[in-house]
């Protein structure tokens, strides 16, 4: 029911705590029967599928039943469109108790130009929360700090299951997932309808020369780490699929990679652009992502490859118990028969000492480089963030200092504050924006960020706020590249605000020129 749905996502809001938003997950699915805990669980993952409703549609209905001053007063402050309208819609006269599958039907098969008259009849007959939590699923951005693998996790403690087994199961199930939820109350494990598989990836945790040093550097081997898209590579008995390391279906967007992929198991690696032995930008891969058809032209231009890192199945025989040197050694073997333009393998770093591999990661061959992978060589393939087995060492980051001149309030538990800022450096007497940044301070900083945009506010524009420049912060980065289609001609990678420089003036913050000295060469 939209009642217990949008209990839920209030629960899951205002719960930080991990563990407790398990309880909550689990609790649920508990209560609730089929099909409506399937529904709930494919909107928390995204499966829906319901695309037709979208924030133009909806600025259009509140314009014509909320006054637009008002409306616009009350979005600035709540950040959010679903939230605004919920809290702004006139009451009306509630109508009974709706199920979720009811909602979903009908947000699927209603023509698109009658959903607006829809949306508006449901709208008057829900209260305010269960219209954010209606509006919510219409829209598909829950916002409550549940990955999709945070609900598939929910799903297997509420069933007592292994993580991996769903994860495997995954993409051969479907909403409203009652097989799935069958199983979990003890019923047959479901047989997945669809081949190749995706299988839980493993992951590293970061580290440093000081964590390093109470390691033995003879029991680890270290490669590269490269700055383009974990994947994996499947191969199930022709049927070929490339997935992301959450464990997204990407492989529309690369049919030239997916036609190199002419083997029987599973390969683990990195996902880049490659132009011969010249491994390109990131922004030549995001180029490709998304596209669910790219033409000849832009397949020739930006070609895909694979660089592979490890081996998790081959020709029938499950690798991920053995040893990493084990699986290594079969990868090797497994690469040398395939197509080298498309796929090749991670090169393996000489280094004797930690000292050693400081010095490789100090000064990489090529600027895409990010760092160094440290991995244990008796480490078997786990899923998962598994400490003491896979480590990276990341190169430090870029750091600038730069001058705030736009900021924007968050969304969900930062709809109160200004928590989106936009900054830029000098371009001769001017400041030019070179980028966007929402996370990297601490609460105290956020808080004085909010307080600063508040009391140096000098333009407006809808939501966002243009402020006087007079506030430096430093900006960390994990790289730079071209980009037409900012102003300013860069594109920062990964940026974050690291400390607010209460130190400097603005006119001592940097250049473009010093900028774009960070790109490669």
């Amino acid at each position: 029911m939209i009642g217990a749905f949008a209990d839920l996502l209030e629960r899951l809001a205002f719960t930080p705590q991990r563990l407790r938003k398990l309880d909550h997950l689990r609790q649920f699915f508990a209560a609730q029967p089929d099909p409506e805990r399937g529904l709930a669980l494919a909107a928390l993952t995204d499966d829906l599928g319901l695309r037709a409703v979208t924030p133009s549609m909806l600025r259009g209905l509140a314009s014509d039943r909320l006054d637009p001053e008002l409306f616009a007063i009350s979005y600035d402050f709540v950040g959010d469109l679903a939230e605004t309208i919920a809290l702004a819609w006139p009451d009306a006269v509630p109508g009974p108790e709706v199920a979720l599958s009811e909602l979903v039907a009908e947000l699927r098969e209603t023509p698109k130009t009658r959903l607006p008259q829809a949306i508006a009849a449901r709208l008057d007959a829900l209260g305010p929360s269960q219209r954010y939590a209606y509006l919510k699923l219409a829209t598909g951005g829950l916002r409550v700090g549940v990955s999709a693998r945070l609900a598939r996790q929910a799903v297997a403690d509420f069933g007592g299951l292994a993580l991996a087994e769903v994860e495997e199961l995954w993409h051969g199930l479907k909403p409203p997932y009652a097989d799935l939820f069958a199983w979990a109350e003890g019923g047959a494990k479901p047989v997945s309808a669809a081949r190749a598989p995706f299988r839980p990836v493993m992951l590293s945790t970061p580290t440093d020369a000081t964590a390093l040093a109470d390691l033995d550097p003879a029991q680890f081997i270290a490669e590269w780490k490269w700055d383009g898209i974990r994947v994996q590579a499947v191969s199930d008995h022709g049927t070929r699929r490339l997935y992301s390391r959450t464990g997204d279906d990407i492989s529309g967007a690369f049919p030239d990679l997916l036609a190199a992929l002419d083997f029987d198991g599973v390969i683990d690696g990195e996902l880049l652009v490659r132009r011969g032995d010249h491994v390109a930008p990131f922004n030549d891969l995001q180029t490709r992502l998304g596209r669910k058809a790219p033409s000849a032209k832009l397949q020739a231009s930006h070609p895909a490859a694979l660089r592979a890192y490890d081996l998790l199945l081959w020709q029938g025989q499950d690798l991920r118990s053995q040893p990493f040197d084990t699986r290594r050694a079969a990868l090797e073997q497994a690469v040398a028969v395939l197509d080298p333009v498309r796929v090749d393998i991670s090169a393996l770093l000489a280094f004797t000492t930690w000292d050693d591999l400081a010095r490789l990661r100090a000064d990489p061959p090529e600027a895409v480089i990010e760092g160094v992978m440290i991995k244990h060589r008796d480490s078997p393939y786990l899923g998962g963030r598994i400490k003491g087995h896979w480590f990276k060492w990341k190169r430090d980051p870029m750091l600038v200092d730069a001058v705030l001149l736009y900021a924007q309030r968050g969304h969900g538990k930062r709809s109160g504050y200004y928590s989106d800022f936009t900054f830029g450096v000098w371009d001769g007497d001017a400041l030019v924006p070179v980028g966007k940044a929402y996370f990297g301070f601490t609460d105290a900083e956020l808080k004085e960020l909010a307080r600063f945009v508040r009391g140096n506010t000098i333009e407006r524009f809808g939501p966002v706020r243009a402020v006087a420049p007079n506030m430096v912060v430093e900006v960390a980065f994990e790289g730079l590249n071209l980009s037409p289609r900012h102003k300013s001609g860069v594109a920062m990678r990964f940026p974050r605000i690291s400390r607010i420089r209460f130190d400097k003036p603005a006119s001592e913050a940097d250049t473009l020129a010093s900028l774009r000295a960070f790109l490669p060469e």
